[in-house]
C-alpha cells in the first residue's frame, strides 16, 4: 500500500482543514488538565484540631484544650487529640490554672469524639473537612486520588481497543461526554463512598479522551505538524486547563463550586462533532476506502485545492475489491517477540516517567505555604518542557533523548537530599527542575508511542502502554505520603527514573520514519554486532514467529 503521507501530499501540511482539526483537538483537552488535578485542591488537608465543646471553661483552660506537639522541629496544635473533657472542666471549676497548678504532660487525652474545627483561612471546604478524612480516616485522602487513576487505568485499556474497533471518533466523543456527566453528578455526593465510586468512573473518560484525540490528530495530520501537534499542541491544551485550575480554585474555594466548574466546559466541546473527523487511516485499515476518500475530498475542499481522480491507489475501485483488513488486537502486543520486548520495555520506562510527573505534581500543595502560587508554578514548568520536548523531536532521535530527560529528572532529586532544611527555596528549584524533566519525558513518550506502533494497532497499543503508566499515578499519592520520612519520596523518584534511562536504551528508534501502517513495519530494535567481525555493527532485528 502507498504511503498514505504521500498519498494525500496534495492537500499540504497547513492547510485550513488542518488548523481546524489542530486547534479543535487541542481545545478539546484543555479539561483535561483543569480534571486531572482537581484533587490537589479537593483532598488538600487545612489545619485542623478537635472542636473545642461550648462549656463554661476558663479563659486558661479554653486556649490549652488541644496538646501542643513538635512537628518537623515546629509546635503546632495537636490534629486528632485532645485532653479529656470531663478532667478539664473539673479542674476548670477547681479555679486551677494549667501550666501552673496542673502539669499538662500528665493530663490523660482522648480522640477528637467530637468532631474537628477546620481552618477556613485557605478554603472554605475541601472533601477532607467534608466527610473528615483525617486522623483514623487519613488514608482515605491519597487513596481517593488513587481510584481516581485507576478509572483512568482502565479507561485507557478498554477506549484503546474501543477506538480500534469503532473509530477514533466515537470514542473521543463518548469519552468527552463520560467525563462530563460524572463531574457534575459528583457535586452531589453525600459521602466519601459516592464520591469515590463516580470518581472513578470520572476517570475512565478523563484521560481516554486525551489518548483518543492524540492518536486522531497524530493520523490526520502529517509532516513536522504531526510532530507540532503530538508533541506541543496537545501538551499545551492540557498545560492551559492545568494552569486555569490554580486560578479557578482561588475564587471557587468550595470544593462542590470547583466540581460544577470543572464539569461545564464539557458541554461546549460536544457540538464538535460535525467538524472534528474520522481518521483516513483508521478508515483504510478496516477497508473503508469511500468513506476515507469522502473526508479527504471534503479536506482539498476545504484547502482549496484540486484532488486526483484516484487518491489511495491501491485500494482503487469497490471495496470488496479493496486490500483486505489487517486485524489486530491487544494480544498481538505479545504474540511476537520482538513486539513483546518493545512493548513490555515501553511500559515499564513510562510507568517510570508518570509515577515521577505525577509524584510531583501532586506533592504542589506542600510546596508553598499559598497551594494556589504552588500549582500555578508546577503548571509553568509545564510550558517549556513542552517547548523543549517538540524542539527535541523535530531535530533529535527518540531514544537518547528519552534517556537524558530521564536522568535529568533524576539528577535534581537526588541533589535535594544533600539540601539543608534551611534553604526551602532551593529545594523547590530543583523540585520544579525535576518536574520539567519528567513533564518533557512524558511528552516524549506519547510521540514516541504513536510512532512506534501501526495504524492497525496503535490505538489499542497506546491505550495499554497508558494502563501499565496509570499504575505508577495511582502510586503516586501514596508515595508522595511517605514525606514523613522526609527524602523517601525523592529517593524513590529518582531510583526509578535511572533504571528506566537503562531500559530506554533497549528500544527502537523511529526518528525521521513514516508513521507504519502494518506490524511488518514497525521499528525494529537494533542489536550491535561484534566490532571484531569487520562487518556492519549495526543490523535489523527481524519479527520472529509467532508463539
Amino acid at each position: 500500500m502507498k504511503d498514505f503521507a504521500d498519498s494525500i501530499s496534495f492537500l499540504g501540511q497547513w492547510g485550513r482543514f488542518q488548523q481546524v482539526v489542530f486547534f479543535l483537538l487541542c481545545v478539546s483537552l484543555v479539561p483535561n488538565g483543569f480534571g486531572t488535578f482537581i484533587l490537589i485542591f479537593l483532598t488538600d488537608v487545612p489545619r485542623h484540631h478537635c472542636v473545642v465543646p461550648g462549656f463554661n471553661l476558663t479563659e486558661d483552660w479554653n486556649t490549652t484544650f488541644i496538646p501542643i506537639k513538635v512537628v518537623n522541629g515546629k509546635q503546632e496544635q495537636s490534629r486528632c487529640s485532645r485532653y479529656r473533657l470531663d478532667v478539664v472542666r473539673n479542674l476548670s471549676a477547681q479555679g486551677f490554672i494549667p501550666g501552673r497548678d496542673v502539669n499538662l504532660t500528665d493530663l490523660e487525652q482522648e480522640g477528637c469524639v467530637d468532631g474537628w474545627s477546620y481552618s477556613k483561612d485557605i478554603y472554605q471546604s475541601t472533601l477532607v473537612s467534608e466527610f473528615d478524612l483525617v486522623c483514623s480516616d487519613e488514608w482515605k485522602q491519597p487513596f481517593t486520588a488513587t481510584v481516581y487513576f485507576i478509572g483512568v487505568l482502565f479507561g485507557s485499556f478498554f477506549s484503546g481497543q474501543l477506538s480500534d474497533r469503532f473509530g477514533r471518533k466515537p470514542v473521543l466523543f463518548a469519552t468527552m461526554a463520560v467525563q462530563t456527566l460524572f463531574s457534575f453528578i459528583q457535586v452531589f455526593s453525600t459521602s466519601w463512598t459516592m464520591f469515590t465510586i463516580l470518581l472513578f468512573f470520572n476517570g475512565l473518560g478523563q484521560m481516554s479522551n486525551f489518548v483518543a484525540a492524540l492518536v486522531l490528530g497524530a493520523e490526520i495530520l502529517t509532516g513536522n505538524v504531526r510532530v507540532l501537534y503530538s508533541s506541543l499542541g496537545t501538551c499545551l491544551g492540557f498545560a492551559i486547563g492545568y494552569m486555569i485550575l490554580p486560578l479557578a480554585a482561588y475564587f471557587l474555594r468550595d470544593w462542590k463550586s470547583l466540581m460544577l466548574a470543572s464539569s461545564l466546559p464539557g458541554l461546549l466541546y460536544l457540538p464538535l462533532w460535525t467538524f472534528i473527523p474520522e481518521s483516513p487511516r483508521w478508515l483504510l485499515s478496516q477497508g473503508k476506502v469511500q468513506e476515507a476518500e469522502a473526508i479527504v475530498r471534503k479536506a482539498a475542499k476545504w484547502n482549496k485545492v484540486k484532488v486526483p481522480n484516484i487518491i489511495f491507489q491501491d485500494f482503487s475501485g469497490d471495496e470488496e475489491t479493496a486490500q483486505p483488513k489487517e486485524k489486530a488486537n491487544a494480544l498481538d502486543l505479545l504474540r511476537k517477540s520482538s513486539i513483546r520486548t518493545t512493548t513490555l520495555i515501553f511500559c515499564f520506562v513510562f510507568f517510570c516517567s508518570t509515577t515521577g510527573y505525577y509524584g510531583l505534581s501532586l506533592n504542589t500543595a506542600q510546596l508553598h505555604a499559598n497551594p494556589y502560587i504552588s500549582c500555578f508554578i508546577s503548571a509553568a514548568v509545564e510550558v517549556p518542557a513542552y517547548i523543549s520536548s517538540w524542539l527535541i523531536l523535530h531535530y533529535l532521535p527518540r531514544r537518547p533523548s528519552i534517556m537524558s530527560s530521564l536522568l535529568l529528572g533524576a539528577m535534581p532529586l537526588y541533589l535535594i537530599l544533600l539540601v539543608p532544611q534551611s534553604l526551602p527555596n532551593l529545594c523547590i528549584a530543583l523540585e520544579m527542575f525535576g518536574k520539567y524533566a519528567f513533564t518533557t519525558t512524558s511528552s516524549l513518550m506519547f510521540t514516541y508511542m504513536t510512532e512506534l506502533y501501526p495504524t492497525v494497532l496503535r490505538n489499542t497499543a497506546t491505550g495499554t502502554c497508558t494502563t501499565i503508566s496509570r499504575v505508577g499515578s495511582s502510586l503516586a499519592p501514596f508515595v508522595i505520603k511517605l514525606n514523613t520520612y522526609i527524602y523517601l519520596p525523592y529517593m524513590i523518584l529518582s531510583t526509578l527514573a535511572v533504571v528506566a534511562a537503562i531500559a530506554a536504551y533497549f528500544l527502537p528508534e523511529s526518528f525521521g520514519k513514516p508513521l507504519p501502517e502494518t506490524m511488518t513495519q514497525m521499528p525494529k530494535r537494533e542489536r550491535c554486532k561484534c566490532p571484531c567481525t569487520g562487518k556492519e555493527t549495526i543490523r535489523l532485528e527481524h519479527l520472529e514467529t509467532p508463539l
